[in-house]
């Protein structure tokens, strides 16, 4: 434990008492020193929800003292040609709470009024999965699924699961490929259809075999890579995973072209924080895990 000066707020700014705050994969990148825009001795954490505890004088927010509140750790500039064209996940100077700057593995954060989204009817525990299930709903909308569409999602993880969650409630026929016997009759639970540890197509994709849409969750080179493979032709991979820098995927050219292939990734969350607390209220996609 480490003992820091409560934090100060500046006019626009609220003043959070954290209440829960969840630990993703790219907390442990920056523990370890791979996330070269992290910040030196950030405090991490940019899955967090928490209590209005006060809000500066000249801030203008509809939240009120007491309200519990998602947030949304991306700051943009809102200046640049991306925010400007509703892409502010893309802003070159994109501040993050738990990245760039200090984050919810603190009892107290001041945050801009832009990144609370107050919540209703639900836990602090279940509030703190806005942030992960809104990078989930943008990586749904990247795929842009059918009703009816065969999907596959690579790794039961918890973004996994809620990808699968999201297209299952979508009206698709969702797989999931997972090693792990427990995280395989998770996702049995979030709504998969069918669960495997080895995917087969069963024929060649030229011919109609494979997935409308192939979710790939894990971040390993070998998984990105076999993705590619199954996806029939004129199908869609999106690569949700976070793969380490410098890490590369073979990708042969010919069987884009020849297979028609759209190969998308995702990065952050985009407009998806909204949603996603009408999700967790609704208690729909994740109503059997809490």
């Amino acid at each position: 434990m480490v003992e820091k000066p409560m934090p100060t707020m500046s006019p626009g700014d609220v003043l959070i008492r954290v209440a829960a705050s969840g630990i993703c994969g790219t907390d442990l990148h920056i523990c370890k020193g791979e996330t070269p825009h992290a910040s030196n001795k950030v405090t991490i954490g940019h899955e967090f929800a928490g209590y209005v505890e006060d809000i500066h004088s000249e801030t203008v927010t509809l939240a009120k003292v007491g309200d519990l509140v998602a947030i949304d750790p991306n700051i943009p500039c809102n200046q640049c040609t991306f925010c400007r064209n509703k892409k502010y996940h893309l802003c070159p100077t994109l501040r993050c709470i738990g990245v760039t700057c200090n984050g919810g593995m603190a009892k107290y954060v001041a945050v801009p009024s832009s990144a609370i989204f107050i919540t209703h009817g639900i836990s602090p525990e279940v509030a703190s999965l806005a942030e992960p299930l809104s990078c989930v709903v943008h990586a749904v909308d990247t795929g842009a699924i059918k009703s009816g569409d065969r999907v596959l999602v690579i790794g039961a993880g918890p973004i996994g699961l809620m990808v699968t969650a999201l297209c299952a409630t979508g009206g698709a026929h969702v797989t999931v490929s997972e090693l792990n016997q427990m995280r395989r009759e998770k996702a049995l639970e979030f709504g998969a259809s069918v669960t495997t540890d080895k995917v087969d197509i069963g024929g060649d994709p030229i011919k109609g075999f494979g997935f409308d849409v192939v979710f790939e969750c894990v971040g390993l080179p070998t998984t990105m890579e076999a993705a590619l493979g199954y996806a029939k032709a004129g199908g869609t991979v999106v690569w949700v995973g976070v793969a380490k820098p410098g890490v590369t995927v073979p990708v042969s050219p010919f069987m884009v072209y020849r297979h028609e292939l759209t190969i998308k990734s995702t990065y952050t969350n985009a407009f998806g924080m909204d949603r996603a607390v009408k999700i967790l209220a609704d208690n729909k996609c994740l109503g059997r895990v809490y």
